[in-house]
Parts: structure tokens; sequence; C-alpha cells
């Protein structure tokens, strides 16, 4: 089956026969390779509940994802846990599964000094500079934000890395890259840095010869490495089959190259307990930055 761009309708809703997913990207074309074969795989299987066309449709950032999933034009996004609470948040969407990526399930953030500062706790990042990712970023961005606030320390964004904080505040830059993040810390040029624990042990991420001088101060509770979602008046019977098919993938040999351009995806599961008390944690927290931060 194959799998065409989506076209706006004069409605902005798509057919009912059409299953679509969304991805936000800044590189449309590449993720558009990645979707595809997972999307081809999933259309034959979903026949029996009425789908018989896929679509691919890209938004620019979590706005224009939110907007279409509230106009019917996405059925189902596939973000990471952060962008999945932000898209519940302002559009209502629906968790439909956890995505294991690469053998991962879980991962969480992890605040770093080098070795000969004085800072040993993220109160003691007062007064100080922090280096995160982007703003989109869950581990490195909203995450830290949420840890900060729940310790007492308040983000404040700074102009420069040589901008000053206010005392009771850490003022934190974006960085773009966690290569730039560990090598802001490394050559002074803030004081600390946060990236994902996936990346602190990537020596692309945190080259070894920076890991050595780093000292972890603080790791923050685990959250899920990806999330499924689906718009909130998706049919049910489609959705049930959606997650059925998903999760049966995962099981399916035909499945595999098709889950390996995914992401890297090596798995879907049904959300458990704490992934979900992770997932209701995050959805708080996202919105307490918005209030407190941004």
């Amino acid at each position: 089956m194959a799998v065409a761009a989506l076209q706006p309708l004069a409605g902005g809703a798509v057919e009912r026969s059409v299953l679509v997913l969304g991805r936000i990207s800044d590189d449309p074309k590449s993720h558009y390779d990645q979707l595809k074969p997972l999307l081809d795989y999933v259309i034959p299987r979903m026949h029996d509940v009425g789908i018989v066309e896929g679509r691919i449709l890209m938004a620019k950032d979590a706005q224009q994802m939110a907007s279409y999933l509230r106009r019917g034009r996405v059925d189902w996004v596939t973000e990471t846990a952060g962008t999945a609470m932000a898209l519940q948040q302002r559009a209502g969407a629906r968790p439909l599964l956890l995505t294991e990526r690469n053998g991962v399930g879980s991962y969480h953030s992890v605040f770093f000094v080098r070795r000969d500062s004085p800072i040993n706790t993220l109160e003691e990042l007062k007064g100080r500079s922090l280096a995160m990712q982007s703003a989109a970023s869950t581990s490195a961005y909203l995450v830290p934000a949420m840890e900060l606030l729940q310790h007492g320390v308040q983000p404040q964004i700074l102009l420069t890395p040589q901008d000053m904080p206010g005392a009771d505040a850490v003022g934190y830059v974006f960085a773009r890259s966690e290569l730039n993040i560990s090598t802001y810390v490394h050559k002074r040029v803030v004081d600390a840095g946060v990236i994902s624990s996936l990346d602190w042990t990537d020596d692309k991420a945190m080259p070894p010869a920076f890991r050595r001088d780093m000292r972890v101060i603080f790791r923050s509770q685990p959250i899920p490495r990806a999330v499924e979602v689906v718009r909130a008046d998706l049919d049910p019977a489609v959705r049930q089959r959606l997650q059925t098919v998903l999760l049966e993938a995962s099981r399916d040999p035909e499945a595999g190259p098709a889950l390996a351009k995914f992401f890297g995806t090596t798995g879907f599961h049904l959300m458990d307990p704490a992934s979900q008390q992770a997932l209701d944690r995050l959805r708080n927290g996202w919105t307490r930055i918005r209030m407190e931060v941004e």
C-alpha cells in the first residue's frame, strides 16, 4: 500500500478510510523515509476496521501538530514523552503505547559539573549557569526545569552564557546539541550541564576525555523513552486495532526492517502504572513550566 503525502481538504479533516501518521519535524524528507515503512506495514492490517490508505503529515512544531490533532487531520503521532504530554495538554491526545527504542524503554536526565566544581546539589546551582539543549527536548529541558522547580530553584533564561542570573535562580542557555552542552561545561563556559542518561554514555555526545573530568550531581526519575499517541476522537475500533497491530509488530519478523527504520524501535508496550505516573508528572510539569518559566 503506497503512502502519499497528505493534501489539505476543504474541511480540514481527512477521509475516515485514511489513517494519517504525523511527526513534528525539521527534516521532513528524512523523517518521511523513517515513517513510511511502518505505515506500509500497518495499513493492510487495518482493512477490517475500514482503513484502506495511509498518509503522512509533518508539522513544524508542537503547536501546529496540536492543531492538526484537534482538527482531525492527524490520527497517530510518534513522539518523545514530553512532547506527547504537551500534545495531550494542547489537543487532548491519548497515549496509545509506550515505545522502546534501541532496546531502551526508559531513560533519565543527568545534571553534571566539572570534577573541580564546588557545586554538589541542584540547590547550589542558584546564581550559576546551566547548559540545556532546546525547549523541544524532554530530557535536556522539560525534565530538568521540572526538577529545578521542585528543588526551589527558578530557571531563568540568559541572553548569553556570560549573562548573570538572579541570586535565587539558575540561568540557562540553549546549546542546541549534547556535544555543545558537554563542551560548554568542559571549557567552563557554564557551570553545569544536563543531558539524557543515553547521551551521558554516548562518546559522541560526551567524549571520554570530557567525561573523565565530569561529575554527576543529580539524576532525575526515569521517564518513558517515547510514546505513541492518537487523537482524542479517533474511532475506538480503529484505535484498538492500531494498538493490536503495533503490539504484534514487535513479535513479527516481517516488521523488523520497518521498526528499525522507525527511529530504531525495538518494541511497543502497554502502559504500566509506573510509566503512567511518570507521564502524569511530565504533564503536570509541562503546565507548571508554561506558567512559571516560559
